[in-house]
């Protein structure tokens, strides 16, 4: 099965340890750090959503008009446009693009975050409203003919689309979420399932979950993993930068006034379990940022060269993962680095591995 590698475009240059410098959206910057991740050999690049952020969808737009094969991973939440109009939003945009559009959804699990945006439903209200979501957005997706929706937070009548996506069934689904109430959505809904860095062990577990969940309803589903790598020549330089980093978002952290708060998502709170076992867990990874900021995302990281780093994805490959997005603490220049000397080595490893499972197999 091939490997899938997904990286990162911001609307600026920064992260935890980098402050921003400028205005939330530089056109410029978007368009060197998408040029970067297609020469780096990226399959993908996540936009992401927040309530404060610029639009994830016409910065995807942008990166797409200044790149050729780079294909995008656009972050929606659902319940602030109606389904019907999202889809046909996002089948314009993947007929322009040629076909190189996904959509992330993430419903949201802070009550704070998402009261910016008006939304003030409980967290499995939110789950029942993304489920009706999808439900809309993959009929109008492919139904050659109109069609009614009656559900308790959509009602449509006649319901089409005359603009369809050049892939086909239908642009594909990534889904994030870790509660009772996300897994089960996503068991009927996603093409892809997405986690935080999380131990072989949690990793195992969510598998298995989810793979159930989408076997009731006779389906199969792919399963995705994000991390934040941290490479250098030699293993002790790898863990020498991973403390340089920690001590740079300390202080970072500490100017801007961080107070870490009780996660508000089941994710983060799986995170944040993980550091309670320690810094160092596996064989490489490392939750130092995690446990520092409160698991704000993904912020769970490899540490090692890139060859120990790859034998890490390896395994987590022969867990079930088949796309990890990768983003680094230096945004621009981890996403070249991990281009020369992270993926083409995973994406080799994980051949290797391939060829030999039918000698296994016999």
């Amino acid at each position: 099965m091939s490997v899938e590698f997904i990286g990162f475009i911001g609307g600026h240059h920064a992260s935890e340890i980098h402050p921003r410098s400028g205005p939330t959206l530089q056109p410029d910057y978007v368009e060197k750090v998408a040029r970067a991740h297609e020469e780096a050999g990226f399959d993908r690049a996540l936009v992401a959503f927040h309530s404060n952020s610029p639009d994830s969808t016409l910065i995807a737009s942008h990166a797409a008009s200044v790149t050729k094969k780079l294909k995008f991973l656009i972050a929606h939440r659902p319940g602030f446009v109606a389904p019907t109009l999202a889809a046909r939003q996002f089948a314009t945009l993947d007929v322009f693009n040629g076909g190189r559009t996904a959509v992330h959804i993430i419903t949201g699990g802070d009550d704070r975050e998402l009261r910016a945006d008006g939304s003030y439903i409980g967290k499995d209200e939110r789950y029942a409203r993304t489920d009706e979501y999808l439900d809309v957005l993959r009929q109008e997706w492919t139904r050659d003919k109109p069609f009614d929706y009656q559900g308790q937070y959509y009602q449509f009548e006649g319901a089409h689309s005359d603009v369809k996506s050049p892939q086909q069934p239908h642009i594909p689904l990534y889904f994030g979420g870790s509660s009772a109430a996300a897994i089960a959505v996503a068991g009927k809904h996603a093409d892809v399932y997405a986690l935080w860095g999380e131990t072989y062990e949690q990793v195992r577990e969510v598998v298995n979950q989810v793979r159930a969940e989408a076997a009731k309803h006779g389906r199969s589903i792919r399963f995705s993993l994000s991390l934040r790598p941290i490479l250098a020549d030699t293993e002790a330089h790898a863990w020498e930068r991973a403390e340089r980093i920690l001590q740079q978002a300390r202080t970072l952290a500490e100017r801007n006034g961080f107070v870490r708060r009780d996660p508000p998502n089941e994710g983060s709170r799986r995170l944040l379990a993980a550091a309670a076992q320690g810094s160092r867990l596996d064989k490489r990874l490392w939750t130092g940022i995690a446990g520092l900021l409160g698991a704000q995302g993904n912020s769970t990281s490899l540490v090692g060269t890139p060859e120990q780093v790859a034998e890490a994805l390896l395994d987590y490959y022969d867990l079930g993962i088949t796309t990890f997005l990768i983003r680094g603490f230096d945004p621009l220049e981890d996403a070249i680095d991990y281009g020369k000397r992270l993926i083409p080595l995973t994406r080799q490893l994980i051949a290797e591995r391939e060829r030999q499972a039918p000698e296994k197999v016999a």
